[in-house]
């Protein structure tokens, strides 16, 4: 399913994000660094998905588990197992069996019982949300 060598160097963890930010009007907080910035508008969904990834072993593992905020270009989810930033990871949305190939982001641990996992998709994938009216900047250019 995947080539995925945990000790591969897939990157260091996102920079603090406290240095590189100038603030503007009414304390509005304005992002020096392009890297962190959203390429699309969040939109708050909790919907089931099934994650499908290799453990260190190689073995193929999933989970069933939640959103908790998704774009165009990936979103952030409740995990039970962990994974490693760089790990690639596949998606599968219950309701229409669409699959998306993405890859982790960020993974934090904000209760015990689960972590907070940041994804980003291969490439931008609107669609693959059941979102009826979606932010305009989601639209995707086609060439």
């Amino acid at each position: 399913m995947f080539a995925w060598d945990p000790q591969q160097n897939f990157g260091a963890a996102p920079a603090q994000r406290t240095h590189g930010k100038n603030y503007g009007s009414e304390n509005q907080v304005i992002d020096s660094n392009p890297a962190n910035r959203r390429r699309s508008e969040r939109v708050m969904l909790q919907m089931a998905v099934r994650v499908l990834t290799e453990n260190a072993t190689g073995e193929q593992v999933e989970e069933q588990t939640q959103t908790l905020v998704v774009n165009a270009h990936g979103g952030l989810m409740k995990l039970k197992m962990e994974v490693l930033p760089g790990q690639p990871i596949i998606l599968v949305n219950p309701l229409n069996k669409k699959e998306q190939s993405c890859r982790v982001v960020r993974s934090e641990q904000p209760s015990p019982d689960y972590m907070a996992v940041a994804f980003e998709f291969d490439h931008p994938a609107p669609g693959f949300w059941p979102v009826t009216f979606p932010p305009a900047d989601w639209e995707v250019a086609h060439a």
